[in-house]
């Protein structure tokens, strides 16, 4: 493999993760009740706490996609 094949790799994984990402905020946003109801089935949560779980979580995917995909693509592109 080489340099080019791996930085087109990680440049659509991070495009594709980051479109998955507004996705779920959008869903999030425009879907909350049905969400919250449709977990609710299963879980006992609050509101307040069902919100902090999937803000805390939209965070580390977001910081996930940012380290192990933007920062060694952009590497790779500055690298090369």
């Amino acid at each position: 493999m080489d340099i080019d094949l791996i930085s087109d790799v990680l440049g659509w994984s991070a495009l594709i993760n980051y479109a998955i990402l507004l996705l779920w905020f959008l869903f999030f946003a425009l879907a909350h009740d049905w969400m919250y109801h449709f977990h609710g089935k299963w879980f006992t949560l609050s509101i307040e706490r069902f919100d902090a779980i999937h803000y805390l979580s939209m965070a580390f995917y977001k910081l996930s996609i940012f380290l192990f995909f933007l920062v060694p693509f952009l590497v790779l592109r500055f690298v090369v």
